[in-house]
C-alpha cells in the first residue's frame, strides 16, 4: 500500500521532488544507434545483462531524457534484478536531432514495434517487461492493444505509469491553474525543437501559427497533428488516446496513476475503470495521492519510490509465467 511523504504535501511537491531532488549513484550503461526503415535513426539507453536474463524495456515521457530521474531509478531496479534494460529514446529526445520530417508523438508506436521486434531478434532467449511513463504509458498502451494476442511471446507483462489515458482532457486540464507551469515548460521545448526543425524542412508546417501556439493543444493542432497525418489536434487525440485500446490488451498489464495527477483529470481514471472491468488482463492501482509520477514515501533522508517498488513485484511474478492472462476474445 502506497503511504505519501507527509513532507511532500500536495500533488504538485510530489511531481516536482524527482527532477529537482532526487539523487541516484551512477549506473554502467551505453547509447546504441539503430537506423530506422524511413531513412531516420532511433537510440536506445541499454544496460546490459547475461543474453538470456530478462530485459526491461522502457518509455519516457513527454520531453524525458536519459537524465530522467524515474529512467535511473527503473534502470536501477533493473540492475538489482539482474536484469538488462533498453530505453527507447523517441525522435528528438537524444542529444542529436533526427534527421526526417517527423517528431515523437502520444501515439506513435511503429518505433516501438520496430525496437521490440528487433530486441526479440537478438535475444531469442530473453523474456520481456515493458514500462511507459506518462506519454510513454500511452504509447505502450496503444502498442499493446493494437497487438493483441500478435505479440511476440517473449513479452510476458507491462506497467503503465501516470498515463494521460485522454490525450484531449489531459491536454485541456493542464492548461489550468498551478498545472500551465509545466505546461510552459513543455511548450518552450517542444517549440525549440519545431523551429530547428523548420530550418530543414520550411514546408513542413505553419510557421506562424506556431508563433501563435500557447497551450499544448495549440502545439498540437498547428504541428503534431499536420506533422503526422492528422486532420488537428483533436483528430490526434481521439485516434492516439490509450483509452480506446485498452480492452484489446492481451498481456498482464498493471495501470499505476493518482487521482490527484495534475496532468489528468481523476473522471478519466474512473472511465478507466469501468472499460477495464471487462478485460481481467488489466489491473489497476489508483492511489488518492502521488501527483504525476511522483508516488515518493518515506522520510526527507530516506525517500522511497512506490511505482518503481509496483513495478517491481508486478513484473517480476509475471516473469516466467508465459501468457498469464486470458480475456473475452482472447
Amino acid at each position: 500500500m502506497y503511504r505519501p511523504a507527509w513532507w511532500l504535501p500536495g500533488p504538485h511537491a510530489q511531481t516536482l521532488w524527482g527532477k529537482f531532488a532526487r539523487r541516484t549513484a551512477p549506473l554502467s550503461t551505453r547509447i546504441e544507434r539503430w537506423s530506422t526503415p524511413d531513412a531516420d535513426f532511433i537510440e536506445l539507453l541499454r544496460l546490459d545483462a547475461p543474453a538470456n536474463n530478462p530485459r526491461l524495456i522502457l518509455l519516457h515521457g513527454l520531453e524525458g531524457t536519459v537524465r530522467s530521474h524515474y529512467v535511473r531509478g527503473m534502470f536501477h531496479m533493473a540492475r538489482r534484478r539482474g536484469w538488462a534494460a533498453d530505453m527507447l529514446i523517441f525522435r528528438g529526445c537524444g542529444d542529436e536531432p533526427n534527421r526526417g520530417p517527423r517528431f515523437y508523438h502520444s501515439g506513435e508506436t511503429s518505433d516501438l514495434e520496430f525496437t521490440v521486434r528487433r530486441i526479440v531478434e537478438e535475444f531469442p532467449s530473453a523474456p520481456i517487461v515493458m514500462c511507459g511513463v506518462s506519454l510513454g504509458g500511452n504509447v505502450l498502451l496503444k502498442w499493446l492493444g493494437e497487438n493483441g494476442n500478435a505479440l511476440p511471446r517473449a513479452i510476458r507483462a507491462a506497467v503503465a505509469i501516470s498515463v494521460p489515458f485522454d490525450l484531449e482532457r489531459g491536454s485541456r486540464y493542464i492548461a489550468r491553474g498551478f498545472a500551465r507551469v509545466y505546461e510552459r515548460h513543455f511548450l518552450r521545448t517542444l517549440r525549440r525543437k519545431a523551429e530547428t526543425k523548420l530550418t530543414e524542412y520550411p514546408e513542413l508546417f505553419d510557421a506562424h501559427a506556431l508563433g501563435r501556439a500557447s497551450t499544448l493543444y495549440d502545439f498540437d493542432d498547428v504541428v503534431t497533428a499536420p506533422v503526422h497525418g492528422f486532420i488537428d489536434a483533436r483528430d490526434y487525440y481521439a485516434r492516439s488516446s490509450s483509452l480506446g485500446f485498452l480492452s484489446r490488451i492481451r498481456r498482464p498489464t498493471l495501470l499505476l496513476s493518482a487521482r490527484d495527477d495534475p496532468f489528468l483529470p481523476a473522471d478519466v481514471l474512473d472511465q478507466v475503470q469501468e472499460v477495464a472491468g471487462g478485460n481481467p488482463c488489466l489491473t489497476l492501482e489508483f492511489t488518492a495521492h502521488g501527483g504525476h509520477v511522483g508516488f515518493v514515501g518515506g522520510w526527507p533522508w530516506r525517500p522511497s519510490y512506490y511505482a518503481e517498488e509496483c513495478a517491481e513485484r508486478f513484473l517480476s511474478a509475471h516473469l516466467g509465467n508465459g501468457v498469464a492472462c486470458h480475456s473475452a476474445g482472447a
